[in-house]
């Protein structure tokens, strides 16, 4: 096993459906009021911080390096650097274990890492022929010149193109992500009627946590807002949620035949983690008392039609290098990107025929107990900010396990482009 990254501390803002009640922030306003409420409730002196990591998928323009905006406005001093990360779903995983990299190269004991994502700022685009005539535009240099280029412009040069779609499709085999979702559902034989079941039981599960997940947040207050009105809960829980209601949604991915739905579908999200990690030389240094420790992790890659299987291959990576399989997990965390993807996981783990054919393995990695996976829900009822997930599982997982005065957890996901991350967390006392 690698020397273990403790985590010291974590707080997120809630997290809140695209369109709501974040979306008049943006990234930058939402990892500073993450990363500066954990700095206030850890007392750390931000100048003990030897690098701020901070993962996020839609970095705004007008903030490259989104990590060093949030640190500054969050009071980390100018000599603290900082770097943005990342990959996909996981970039909030990926802030996590290049802390634990670094540290084991000697570059420091104690790290400010997390997430950010505002979805609702994601922008309109130009296509390519508004584009190139814009420019043409620019370069006018009489009036004569302006109004002719200006003639050239159509009604579909500003038919915008859509960058979160985009986002959410995939450049190499073409799906966007519920169609891979519905690749999964139809290998393995996932009715309609198991995906709804599913989701139903993420928004339960989720309002009936919704007083412990209050523990990791911290009230967000829009800026602008007359009232001063803190955002202070997650949104996107369905309390009461209903089968019935669920069986009503149409199919969003494939119309004809597709039974993956909105419900079924983790919600396009608002929302920022932040977490507070060291070695044990950086607990010593400052006198700091951590939730839990990193042990291990691995990240794999796998088909990109099939992304939702990820997790699968990155948890027998994991087992590689750890000794730890399933079994050994007292929690297992699969973030819901959709009902069908983690069921499949679940199908996959269980199964020789897949060990053998697609893992090298003479035996299946194990069954994925449903009463210790995603406890307090997961991204159909919370939401799924994509840079900032991976640190919200880390926490959650963590917390969950002092609550139940449990051990170990093994927190997972898919990744967009077909890759998976694992991650084995322990708690200490």
């Amino acid at each position: 096993m690698k020397a273990p990254l403790y985590i010291v501390d974590g707080v997120r803002t809630p997290f809140c459906k695209m369109g709501t009640a974040l979306a008049s922030a943006d990234a930058i306003e939402l990892g500073r009021s993450a990363a500066a409420a954990l700095l206030a409730r850890t007392g750390v002196d931000p100048a003990q911080i030897a690098e701020v990591i901070f993962g996020c998928v839609g970095q705004p323009i007008d903030a490259p390096n989104i990590a060093r905006v949030i640190a500054l406005r969050a009071g980390v001093p100018t000599q603290v650097p900082a770097i943005t990360v990342h990959r996909n779903c996981a970039s909030g995983f990926e802030a996590v274990t290049q802390a634990a990299e670094k540290n084991a190269a000697g570059q420091g004991d104690l790290f400010l890492v997390g997430g950010t994502e505002s979805m609702s700022r994601y922008p309109l685009l130009y296509n390519e022929s508004a584009t190139r005539k814009f420019t043409e535009l620019s370069k006018a240099k009489t009036l004569a010149q302006r109004i002719a280029r200006l003639l050239r412009f159509r009604p579909s040069d500003f038919s915008p193109r859509i960058s979160l779609q985009l986002g959410l499709t995939d450049p190499v085999c073409g799906l966007n992500m519920g169609q891979t979702a519905e690749v999964l559902a139809r290998d393995w034989n996932i009715s309609r009627d198991a995906q709804d079941r599913f989701a139903l039981r993420s928004h339960q599960r989720a309002a009936a946590a919704r007083g412990r997940l209050a523990e990791e947040i911290a009230p967000f207050y829009p800026r602008g807002s007359h009232a001063a009105v803190a955002v202070t809960a997650d949104n996107g829980v369905r309390d009461p949620q209903t089968l019935e209601a669920l069986a009503k949604l149409r199919p969003i991915f494939d119309r004809h035949g597709g039974t993956v739905t909105a419900g079924s579908s983790s919600q396009i999200t608002d929302g920022a983690v932040a977490l507070l990690v060291a070695s044990e030389e950086g607990l010593r240094r400052t006198g700091l008392k951590p939730l839990g420790k990193l042990i291990e992790y691995a990240y794999a890659g796998c088909e990109p039609a099939r992304m939702g299987l990820g997790p699968v291959f990155a948890i027998a990576r994991a087992e590689a290098a750890s000794g730890l399989g399933l079994a050994d997990a007292d929690l297992i965390e699969i973030n819901e990107a959709f009902a069908a993807q983690v069921l499949a996981c679940c199908e996959a783990s269980a199964s020789p025929e897949f060990a053998k054919e697609h893992l090298g393995r003479d035996r299946p990695l194990g069954d994925i107990r449903e009463e210790i996976l995603n406890v307090n829900g997961g991204g159909i009822a919370l939401g799924h900010p994509v840079g900032a997930t991976g640190a919200r599982l880390v926490l959650t997982a963590l917390n969950e396990l002092h609550r139940r005065g449990k051990k170990r957890a093994l927190v997972s996901l898919c990744v967009g482009g077909g890759q998976g991350g694992a991650l084995w967390l322990e708690a200490v006392s």
